[in-house]
């Protein structure tokens, strides 16, 4: 029994752990090939430093390890995310290092919008809770900016549309941002987008926008799910700058949606939203400008009337001045008899005094007494007056200075100077662009003119009256031609034609110019 069993042994094929690890993936590989696996991701960390990512799919009773290599990493239309419910497409395959086996995974989508909904809803619930949803947060849009920010794809239609609205509706300029609206990618390129608006200064080379339109044409939730990422959301709350949300149709709603100041159905509602009519706009001012003039007139016609009203019912200049001319008269017939009753009171009271000498020394002496006292007292006040003109003099001369009005003087003439070497700029760049436009538009006359025609050997062909015959068929024999060349006119008679004739041929063909003969046909 114990040779029996030793020959068993020695009988059985051995194999190394290489050469079991390879036959089991070769079988793995050739029987399974490509699949689809419908699992939760588990363990998701995002992509290693490498590029590749490493996670697992799982249900409730199983696990099977999954790998996304670098390059297909790069082409998913979605970032995977822990817990998301996905359906992977790739190859099965073992991992001899660990003896386990594992899913290539070539593509990953989401298991029916339900997953993606789901984790919306999730992302929805936590920024509302954060209040980046409220209304009191949300700015005003300028009713007239001067530089609007677009950040969307250069080369859709979407572009195109936003351009050509604006330009119709209110021209101004436009500051695009070029990124990608879809992929894995497209959520942090337009967060990034917003974020380089707002870092812009207001006096740098590129002039700040002070409205921001991101915008991307229609699609599935899928396609549009770079616009619901959690980075953008907070990139676009935290902007600076006013941002009306222009993402999918009329229909689609993102998280970006939400956070904008303004949501627009569609791009082009976004145009509109963002600048108004000027025809509108210029309309309304003239509109403005006839109510205010005709209110200005009203209102002064109104104030006329009320002045003539005032104005009847004031006295006339004879009412106002009746009183008081009764009273310069009563005063001027009383002053003849003051003024006899004050000579008569004067003469009597001179009558009454005595006269002498030696009164009229006092008076006289009293008098040059009072004299003298107010003459020092009149010296002193006007020596004083002088002391104090001229301390105030001295003071303000001190102040007085030429120097502020030639620099001023100076100023004034460089800025004459300027503004005279402006004008002379202005007129000659002005002359050089008439000049330049009456230069293409003789040369346009010269390209359209049929005398370029002629000079390349064809003829004009006119009847008797002037009229340019087109066809052969207005052609009748006998009629009567003249043919205009490039340098000159001749006259000619056809020999035959279809049309009926509408007067007597003329004679022979006659020459109208040295050295053009006629011809006939």
């Amino acid at each position: 029994m114990s040779d029996a069993a030793s020959e068993s042994r020695t009988n059985a094929a051995e194999y190394t752990v290489s050469e079991i690890s390879g036959a089991l993936k070769r079988t793995v590989e050739d029987v399974f090939g490509n699949v689809r696996v419908r699992g939760e991701i588990s363990g998701y960390r995002g992509p290693h430093s490498s590029g590749h990512a490493y996670f697992a799919l799982k249900d409730d009773r199983a696990r099977l390890d999954a790998v996304v290599w670098k390059g297909t990493m790069s082409r998913l239309k979605f970032r995977p995310e822990e817990g998301m419910e996905v359906i992977a497409t790739g190859k099965l395959t073992t991992y001899p290092g660990k003896s386990n086996y594992q899913i290539v995974i070539d593509n990953l989508e989401p298991a029916g919008a339900g997953a993606l909904m789901a984790l919306l809803e999730e992302r929805k619930r936590r920024l509302q809770a954060e209040g980046l949803f409220d209304i009191g947060r949300k700015r005003l849009l300028p009713f007239m900016p001067r530089v609007i920010g677009v950040v969307t794809s250069p080369t859709g239609s979407v572009i195109r549309d936003i351009i050509h609205r604006i330009k119709d509706r209110f021209p101004l300029h436009i500051l695009v941002w070029p990124v990608r609206v879809q992929g894995e990618t497209s959520g942090a390129e337009v967060a990034a987008a917003v974020d380089g608006f707002n870092a812009l200064a207001w006096d740098g080379a590129i002039q700040r926008p002070d409205l921001l339109i991101v915008a991307r044409g229609g699609g599935s939730l899928e396609d549009l799910w770079g616009f619901n990422d959690e980075a953008l959301a907070r990139a676009v709350a935290a902007s600076g700058i006013p941002v009306i949300s222009a993402v999918g149709h009329e229909t689609d709603w993102t998280l970006i949606d939400l956070v904008a100041d303004v949501r627009a159905p569609t791009p082009t509602g976004a145009a509109e939203i963002a600048v108004p009519v000027k025809a509108d706009l210029e309309a309304t001012l003239a509109s403005l400008a006839a109510r205010l003039k005709a209110a200005v007139l009203r209102n002064i016609e109104r104030k006329r009337q009320a002045a003539r009203a005032a104005a009847r019912a004031l006295p006339s200049p004879d009412q106002l001045l009746a009183l008081p001319r009764r009273r310069l008269d009563e005063a001027t017939s009383r002053l003849g008899r003051a003024l006899s009753v004050s000579v008569d009171r004067k003469r009597a009271r001179l009558q009454g005094q005595r006269l002498t000498p030696a009164t009229l020394s006092r008076r006289i002496n009293e008098a040059r007494t009072l004299t003298g006292r107010d003459l020092a007292r009149a010296q002193a006040a006007f020596f004083a007056i002088v002391r104090e003109r001229r301390a105030r003099f001295s003071r303000t001369a001190t102040r007085l200075s030429p120097a502020p009005i030639a620099r001023r003087q100076k100023l004034l003439g460089d800025t004459l100077a300027a503004l005279a070497r402006r004008q002379d700029r202005v007129v000659s760049a002005r002359l050089e662009r008439l000049r330049g436009q009456l230069s293409q538009a003789d040369r346009l006359l010269a390209t359209l003119s049929h005398k370029a025609v002629l000079a390349r050997g064809f003829a004009l062909v006119k009847d008797a009256d002037g009229v340019v015959i087109k066809q052969a068929a207005d052609v009748a024999s006998g009629m009567a031609l003249s043919l205009e060349f490039a340098d000159g006119t001749a006259d000619a008679v056809a020999l035959s034609g279809t049309a009926k004739p509408k007067a007597v041929a003329k004679p022979a063909a006659k020459v109208k110019e040295p050295g053009n003969q006629g011809s006939l046909f």
